[in-house]
């Protein structure tokens, strides 16, 4: 006998990334609710459905990046995505940049 699952199945997220997205669709769903914008006209401005705008505000990880930044687009918060992991924002990979820096820069040698 062969047994077809129609679940869908996801890969196991770390708990912290399970928090953060929750957090996130909260943020979203006070930030619209702030706005006094309708969850029918947020979707509709978005380009998603109802069901989808719900799915982002409960931060479901299955929800694609794309409609996450579409939804913040209409709210106004698009520069945050952008400079989410830039430069500026990340000590740690500037700490280990800095770590490789050359202790002595030498004068190239001339051929006179």
């Amino acid at each position: 006998m062969i047994h077809i699952s129609l679940v869908k199945t996801t890969s196991p997220l770390p708990g912290p990334v399970k928090a953060a997205l929750k957090k996130l669709g909260a943020d979203i769903s006070d930030a619209r609710k702030r706005r006094r914008i309708p969850t029918t006209l947020m979707a509709e401005r978005a380009f998603i459905s109802r069901s989808t705008l719900g799915r982002v505000e409960k931060g479901d990880p299955g929800v694609s990046l794309g409609n996450y930044a579409a939804v913040l687009f209409v709210l106004g918060l698009t520069d945050q995505l952008k400079n989410l992991v830039d430069a500026n924002n990340d000590p740690v990979g500037r700490a280990l940049e800095e770590e490789r820096l050359p202790k002595r820069i030498h004068r190239p040698k001339s051929h006179e």
